[in-house]
């Protein structure tokens, strides 16, 4: 994170805001100051990343035997916490845990049934977790389900939804826009900016039925971060 805020040169002709969007980053995450980290949750962080990465279906429990087997000794609520703060969970079938945000519209899931073939026909987005050298990042990634393509991506030190937002305007400039655009029930994503913001494009909004599990709009996130992991490492 210092690393990246020392990318911001607040005497420089450019504006913040300005700056911010060149490197792809939140406005609102210039002037934030995250809680620091330890040495030692970066490192299990950094061990959990890899091991949900190999086992998506694994939860704290299981996650905490892994780290167990590496020599790694941690609780498990240490864990559930960590996985929190990450933003990650086990990708598995269960009952309608997720509450939606009070006042916030939940829409319908549009894709059953449906066979995705072209280019613009749906767009997904959803939101991982990159560990950096000094600490993590929160990457969000809108895709196109036929191609795999990477439409749009910015980064954020939280979850708030003005980085989505600005994720969403810059591959509706890029790419034009698409018939349905599928997300989980996420309050970035419920709330009256992201949505209004399609509903103003004409685009059909589709929801997955609980948040964390935005099936293959998830896995192909993972695979973007895959895709551009290296250079948002190397760049920040």
């Amino acid at each position: 994170m210092a690393e990246r805020k020392a990318m911001i040169d607040r005497e420089h002709d450019l504006s913040i805001t300005k700056q911010a969007e060149i490197l792809k980053i939140s406005r609102g995450s210039v002037y934030y100051l995250p809680r620091p980290v330890t040495s030692a949750d970066l490192e299990i962080m950094r061990r959990l990343d890899r091991l949900h990465l190999e086992y998506p279906f694994a939860g704290s429990r299981m996650l905490r035997g892994l780290l167990a087997l590496q020599g790694c000794k941690i609780g498990r609520r240490h864990v559930k916490t960590l996985m929190r703060r990450m933003g990650i969970e086990a990708l598995y079938r269960r009952p309608r845990t997720t509450k939606p945000e009070p006042g916030h519209k939940i829409y319908p899931y549009l894709l059953r049934g449906i066979a995705i073939r072209r280019p613009n026909q749906v767009w997904a987005m959803d939101i991982t977790y990159i560990p950096m050298a000094r600490g993590f990042v929160y990457l969000a990634v809108v895709l196109d389900w036929a191609t795999r393509r990477v439409l749009a991506w910015r980064l954020s030190v939280t979850m708030e939804a003005a980085f989505c937002v600005e994720t969403l305007e810059d591959a509706l400039a890029r790419h034009g826009k698409p018939e349905i655009f599928n997300t989980d029930q996420g309050s970035q994503f419920t709330g009256a900016a992201f949505a209004g913001l399609l509903a103003s494009q004409g685009i059909a909004i589709s929801m997955d039925g609980q948040r964390g599990l935005a099936g293959q709009c998830l896995r192909r996130t993972v695979v973007a971060q895959h895709q551009i992991r290296g250079g948002v490492s190397a760049g920040l």
